[in-house]
């Protein structure tokens, strides 16, 4: 299968690199180039990308809401954003917005090409543990308390999902919350499958996000 790549970057010659990167691989081909974000909504709608490689900081209308557009749209593309540091505000605006983690610009082609072929699987390219610090960074811009809608959704999980759920948004991995939970690994797969339908997440940062918004784990 060829990963279909959408490149939103308002850098001419950083879309080129991109280009170029993701052309040389077999399995990744970059379907078109956007300079800004209303332009990359627009394209996202025609060109269907499996991945949109998405900055924030550009004139116009932002990646940010740019990516709550496309993520709005529930077609098949996921966002990936593209930032200079990794704990800054926009990675984490990224994230509550529906991107399914954060890249650094200066990462190396092989981290690029990683992280891409993972968000195009359906995972989420943050790790929990980075998605945290995010959360408890900037734990002053969450809402001050649980949403209707959010916590309504909240009491559709069972105990032990609420349990996983609460271990996911602490950072801890698939294996480290079956030791601490005493289940199988595949028992904890499960119940996180379980979660992210029921509370029609798109992969574990946003179920980290939600852990977040709803105050079922506060910042310490």
């Amino acid at each position: 299968m060829t990963i279909r790549v959408l490149l939103v970057d308002d850098e001419p010659l950083l879309r080129m690199a991109f280009t170029m990167v993701l052309d040389a691989q077999e399995d990744m081909e970059a379907v078109g180039e956007a300079g800004e974000g209303a332009e990359a909504v627009r394209l996202a709608r025609r060109l269907r990308p499996d991945v949109v490689l998405m900055d924030v900081r550009m004139p116009g209308l932002d990646g940010i809401e740019a990516t709550r557009r496309i993520v709005r749209d529930r077609g098949q593309a996921r966002v990936l954003i593209l930032t200079t540091f990794d704990l800054d505000e926009y990675a984490f605006a990224g994230l509550r917005a529906g991107a399914s983690g954060f890249l650094l610009k200066n990462a190396l082609p092989e981290e690029l090409l990683a992280a891409i072929r993972t968000v195009a699987a359906g995972d989420a390219v943050v790790s929990p543990r980075i998605t945290r610090r995010l959360l408890e960074t900037f734990a002053h811009q969450l809402p001050t308390g649980a949403a209707g809608t959010s916590a309504e959704r909240l009491r559709l999980l069972t105990q032990r999902e609420r349990e996983v759920l609460v271990e996911v948004a602490r950072g801890l991995s698939n294996v480290e919350i079956a030791e601490a939970l005493q289940v199988a690994e595949a028992t904890v797969k499960t119940h996180l499958g379980r979660i992210l339908t029921k509370l029609e997440l798109r992969d574990r940062v946003q179920a980290v996000v939600f852990a977040y918004e709803t105050r079922l784990v506060v910042p310490t």
